[in-house]
């Protein structure tokens, strides 16, 4: 991997990833493909909306269909039919969000699967192989993505725990291939967070990501928790928030030198009839609302996307009135596109030297 940063405005940057998979432009936002798939999208679609970047889930992936069964098909990249560059999630959200159905040890995690119950172990080592097996261009340390709320000593523990867990993805990971990030943890509490990227940096990868945000705090929390995180990770990184994913997050977290971002609200927006739109259309259109029955207006008739170009919100209320698998297909398209070109924008505001100015016309966006 490599990482060339190619302009700077304030504490903003406008990069490039060099993987083998392809070359992206930063600031970059990573749709979800939880399962070897965007939901509702297929390569080609993906490519139409903008998408440089896929996230991918290996412990989803681990389960179903298997690493093992995967690297026989050529690798994930093969398996779905993606050739751009994939990023792999290690599992460790899976520690925070399947709580209830797992122990968590200092060697590492047993869980009861959400798919018949069947009892799997996954550890700093098992991911690292899991990834590797994938074949993607990026791998994730394991960690332990720290609940909300926390006491102090409850996320200290928390992330003494993944540094110790980085620290063994490291070993397990031995290799230049894939790049291997580690993740900052240290919940809402500037000292741990502080701690944290001194600890990784110290550990030495190619990249950092910030984890155990947009876990339930408030956006004051998370600003202050990425204000003490962000200068301190290794300027010549990539920097990655992540499960970040408002607009309005999105361009917070650049002006303060984040490069790449991952979540699911464009996609899940889509599915539930939530259209992303200019600021003065009023950011968020809800296709389904009876106002749109007759409305022969496109989305958003400023934007380019293959949605808006064909078709109607009458239309797109008609089959999400329905229930048209359709319809969920051509909003989820729409909605990347309108984070891709978001993503461009803010790269070409700070190329241009006037990322506050841009940054500023955005505040009234969701």
């Amino acid at each position: 991997m490599r990482f060339e940063i190619e302009a700077r405005d304030g504490d903003s940057r406008a990069g490039a990833i060099t993987l083998p998979h392809g070359r992206v432009e930063t600031p970059v936002f990573m749709p979800v493909g939880t399962g070897a798939t965007v939901k509702g999208m297929t390569p080609v679609m993906l490519r139409e909306t903008g998408a440089q970047l896929v996230l991918a889930n290996a412990w989803h992936l681990m389960l179903r269909p298997g690493a093992e069964l995967i690297e026989r098909h050529g690798g994930l990249h093969r398996f779905m039919g993606w050739d751009g560059p994939i990023l792999a999630d290690s599992g460790g959200f899976q520690v925070f969000s399947l709580a209830s159905m797992r122990e968590i040890s200092e060697e590492g995690v047993r869980f009861r699967t959400p798919y018949g119950g069947d009892e799997i172990w996954l550890d700093a080592e098992r991911s690292i192989e899991v990834q590797r097996r994938l074949g993607v261009d990026i791998a994730m340390a394991f960690d332990e993505c720290t609940p909300y709320p926390a006491t102090h000593g409850q996320a200290c523990e928390s992330m003494l725990r993944s540094m110790r867990w980085a620290q063994r993805s490291k070993d397990a990971h031995n290799s230049a291939s894939p790049s291997l990030f580690g993740i900052v943890q240290g919940g809402v509490y500037p000292d741990l967070r502080r701690e944290s990227a001194a600890r990784l940096a110290g550990i030495g990868f190619d990249g950092y990501a910030i984890g155990g945000l947009a876990v339930g705090e408030s956006e004051s929390e998370r600003l202050v928790s990425l204000e003490a995180t962000a200068p301190l990770l290794p300027a010549e990184r990539p920097r990655y928030l992540m499960g970040v994913g408002r607009p309005r997050d999105i361009v917070a977290a650049v002006a303060r030198g984040v490069d790449m971002f991952d979540c699911v609200i464009p996609t899940r927006n889509a599915r539930t009839g939530f259209l992303y739109v200019r600021p003065e259309l009023g950011s968020l259109l809800r296709i389904r609302n009876a106002r749109y029955r007759e409305d022969q207006r496109p989305p958003d008739p400023e934007c380019g996307c293959y949605t808006c170009r064909h078709f109607s919100r009458a239309y797109l209320h008609h089959l999400d009135k329905c229930g048209e698998m359709l319809g969920a297909c051509l909003n989820t398209l729409h909605n990347l596109h309108y984070y891709a070109r978001l993503m461009r924008e803010l790269r070409e505001a700070i190329c241009a030297g006037n990322f506050g100015r841009y940054a500023a016309s955005l505040e009234s966006v969701s």
